[in-house]
């Protein structure tokens, strides 16, 4: 079944940074642009960024701009998330996700989340 994991969450102070890796299982990553999406505790799950399927066009919210940098690698069929100067309000679980394009379509192959804490 296709399916996208995630791994590299944990727990970091503000001001910290953490890199996210999302890795596609027994699917063609090549095909798909790839979101992050975050789920604060006790709220929705909400996209923060998304990459096209050739890495030429990234999106990300106002909230993580300038701080978050998502890229990808399709040769190791794997995206990355690097987050910098993280704040209490990034703590979330983190969830990588492909669709046709980043826009107007549905995200499919979810993958089970990682749990990133910021907190000192």
């Amino acid at each position: 079944q296709a399916q996208l994991v995630e791994s590299g969450g944990g727990e970091v102070q503000p001001g910290g940074s953490l890199t996210l890796s999302c890795a596609a299982s027994q699917f063609t990553m090549d095909y798909y642009a790839i979101g992050w999406f975050r789920q604060a505790p006790g709220k929705e799950r909400d996209v923060i960024s998304c990459i096209s399927s050739n890495g030429d066009s990234t999106l990300y919210i106002d909230a993580v701009k300038g701080r978050f940098t998502l890229s990808r690698d399709n040769a190791k069929k794997a995206a990355y998330l690097q987050m910098n100067s993280l704040v209490p309000e990034d703590t979330g679980i983190y969830y990588c996700a492909s669709a046709v394009a980043c826009t107007g379509y549905a995200f499919g192959s979810w993958g089970q989340g990682t749990q990133v804490t910021v907190s000192s």
